[in-house]
């Protein structure tokens, strides 16, 4: 009998995948992204640490746009030096440096050196996003396996940033926030030591001498991603951002703000398990997920802007709700679009630049929030974001044009067995 496409047994290579135990650098990875998480205290405490040093107003607007830009920054330079260094020498590296920047974060008093040390905090505050991103594509050979895995890290940060929050926010009023800080850097150093232990040396072909850059930024298929994720982001942005400012102005207390991030976390936390199934089903198929990607724009711009439509508690954590299924696909058709189109040599830079869109949305989503409170007030912050979703799937158009999904090999290569680096040396 003659089975047609639609009941035809799935590839024995793809079955063997499904079935085949993830690399210990996988578990590292994951694990090692959640502790860094969990102890994240730097961005979200940043403010409360200017406050306690005595530094406010602009100089603490400055400040933090200082820490935004390093963001920025740390994104492409340590994404293209994993490219070129390696992956493991920039982890260990990134982390290390963490280690020190956050210890001298949490000690200091002057502006200036506030500053700096604030910069230095943005550059390795997020630094492992790309490498984690390119570790990922260098060790595990098919879409579907790196679709799952994307998705269960998305889940380990939002637990890890639910964790922050809610220790955070317990211990900041009883011993402050240099604990805290303090917590975060050594979160970082055991990151970085278990990253010198379990990866290996080298897991990727040198970067050519020149050009990387310029290839990347000239990648128009890099650049629409670019600008559609920067669209779908700016809604998450706002949830930090601009929810607290709205509700301030509707007269609800701090409780009520912290309900509605309650409520997204028990969200990620359930819906994160019953979407990375479906998720890894779609990497499957024959077409990149630049489709998915859209629809996950529209549901961000959707459900956050519709923050701006309500003044009630419940209404708020309800959008904050709506928005998480976009969120959460939004990271896996993106995360997919970039392991399409990046090469070998290039993945770190590539995951970098994709990377830098969060930290350009942390930056410009309070900046649109303030021109479009001082301009319509609530409905028009619906409006302005509900458009940034909108703009973001119409920018899929043409990208959706330019990504193709290669033509997969008769028999998928195995999953490459890493020996740890200590047993390498030993």
């Amino acid at each position: 009998m003659t089975l047609s496409p639609a009941h035809t047994a799935p590839p024995p290579a793809a079955a063997a995948t499904a079935r085949t135990p993830w690399p210990t650098l996988i578990w590292v990875l994951l694990i090692g992204t959640f502790l860094i998480r969990s102890a994240g205290f730097i961005y979200p405490f940043l403010a409360y640490h200017l406050a306690d040093r005595g530094v406010e107003g602009t100089w603490a607007s400055i400040v933090l746009a200082l820490f935004g830009a390093g963001w920025l920054t740390g994104q492409v330079v340590c994404g293209a030096a994993a490219d070129r260094l390696g992956r493991r020498a920039t982890l260990v590296g990134a982390m290390t440096g963490a280690t020190g920047v956050f210890a001298v974060l949490a000690q200091t008093h002057g502006l200036a050196a506030l500053a700096v040390s604030a910069f230095l905090a943005g550059v390795c505050y997020d630094a492992p996003r790309p490498i984690v991103s390119a570790l990922i594509a260098d060790s595990v050979p098919d879409e579907p396996t790196r679709a799952r895995i994307a998705g269960w890290r998305y889940f380990a940060v939002n637990l890890g940033a639910a964790c922050t929050g809610a220790v955070g926010g317990l211990l900041t009023e009883a011993f402050g926030t240099t604990p805290l800080f303090l917590t975060n850097a050594a979160a970082c150093a055991l990151f970085a030591a278990a990253a010198w232990r379990f990866l290996p040396a080298r897991t990727s072909p040198p970067a050519p001498v020149g050009g990387t850059y310029r290839a990347a930024f000239t990648d128009v298929r890099l650049m629409l991603l670019w600008l559609v994720s920067v669209c779908a982001l700016i809604p998450v942005a706002a949830l930090y951002s601009v929810l607290p400012v709205m509700m301030a102005q509707d007269h609800l207390p701090a409780s009520a703000y912290g309900f509605s991030q309650v409520a997204g976390a028990i969200a990620v936390l359930i819906l994160s398990p019953l979407l990375n199934p479906y998720l890894a089903r779609r990497a499957t198929g024959n077409r990149p997920m630049v489709g998915l990607l859209a629809v996950s724009a529209v549901i961000l711009g959707a459900g956050m802007g519709s923050a701006g439509l309500t003044s009630h508690p419940a209404g708020y954590a309800a959008a904050v709700i709506a928005a998480v299924p976009g969120e959460i696909v939004a990271f896996v058709a993106a995360s997919n679009v970039v392991n399409l189109i990046a090469p070998a040599h290039s993945r770190g830079l590539y995951a970098g630049v994709w990377s830098s869109t969060l930290a350009v949305a942390v930056i410009g989503a309070p900046l649109l929030a303030s021109w479009a409170l001082s301009t319509g007030a609530h409905p028009f912050v619906a409006l302005v974001l509900t458009a940034c979703g909108l703009t973001g799937a119409a920018i899929c158009l043409p990208l959706s044009a330019l990504v193709h999904r290669p033509r997969p090999p008769a028999t998928a290569p195995p999953l490459p067995q890493l020996v740890p680096a200590a047993q390498k040396t030993g």
